[in-house]
């Protein structure tokens, strides 16, 4: 990992330090500003964001439709910032950030003895919600193993400091172990892992391939589904996590019902922070009937 093809990711990690410990207002403004680059520089990334918002806001004007593109990659740009500060800004500084509510939910949930699977999805504050939650409630988390050796190392070790146990993503054997032991998993069933484990329901009224395992992990474990949800305030207020009752009545002996529900929490969800959304992930990839591609 000190390999001179390395260099530039210790540098950019260095640089994550550093901004780790700025001001939170200043945190942010330059994260708009990475947000302003990333917009500029990846066409691809903007055509699948906006075609992903006319899909799902059809009543919306185009000066809105690019409003809410505006924010969202200003959005994505903050989340850079909020990474290094999930990495390594001190526990105090994030406890002046961060107001919770149902925090009793989740014990509720938990006191039943099966686990719990965290129900959440994929918002551009998905690691500093992780990293919040962290400070109240000890839980497991599925992760994406990273390509880069170096930045995959300073990743699982900053995130293994603050979660009881990282799962890497597709390992639902790993995820059922954590539920039978009695710890809460974080999962956010939200985006295209294409058809073969999925059903088509409706996303804002627009056929998705919508991962079954949901249902199926809590049926096997009898694991009670907290939906969990974080929000970046207005003002530079910091973040709000919400954690809601545990559904009920869930799974049902119809998993396509099953997969609609999530879908429709989901987009309540969305439609209080559009511009927190990840939308510049292709959610329509697949298509129903070899339909042609949406993007």
């Amino acid at each position: 990992m000190l390999h001179p093809k390395y260099l530039l990711t210790w540098l950019g990690l260095g640089l994550g330090w550093l901004a780790s410990k700025l001001p939170y207002a200043l945190q942010l403004s330059i994260g708009r500003l990475i947000g302003k680059t990333i917009q500029k520089l990846s066409s691809r990334r903007t055509h699948i964001a906006r075609t992903n918002l006319k899909l799902c806001f059809p009543e919306k004007s185009e000066t809105e439709i690019e409003n809410i593109l505006r924010l969202n990659f200003e959005s994505t740009g903050i989340s850079v910032m909020e990474t290094v500060m999930s990495w390594w800004a001190h526990e105090n500084t994030l406890k002046k950030l961060v107001r919770i509510e149902g925090l009793e939910n989740l014990e509720n949930a938990l006191a039943r003895g099966n686990g719990v699977i965290l129900l959440s999805a994929h918002f551009t504050t998905l690691e500093i919600g992780g990293r919040l939650l962290a400070l109240f409630s000890p839980f497991h988390a599925l992760y994406r193993q990273h390509k880069n050796p170096v930045f995959e190392y300073v990743m699982h070790k900053a995130r293994s400091g603050h979660l009881d146990q990282p799962i890497e993503r597709g390992d639902m054997r790993g995820m059922l172990r954590s539920l039978k032991k009695g710890f809460a998993v974080w999962y956010a069933p939200d985006q295209n892992y294409g058809p073969e484990k999925s059903v088509f329901v409706t996303f804002f009224d627009v056929p998705a391939a919508t991962i079954t395992a949901t249902s199926r992990l809590a049926q096997l474990n009898n694991s009670p589904v907290v939906p969990f949800f974080q929000e970046r305030l207005k003002d530079n207020e910091g973040y709000e996590l919400r954690i809601y009752p545990a559904l009920e009545n869930f799974p049902s002996d119809d998993i396509e019902k099953d997969c609609q529900r999530i879908n429709h929490l989901i987009e309540e969800q969305i439609l209080m922070m559009p511009e927190q959304y990840l939308w510049a992930h292709r959610r329509f990839k697949s298509r129903p009937d070899n339909q042609p591609s949406l993007y």
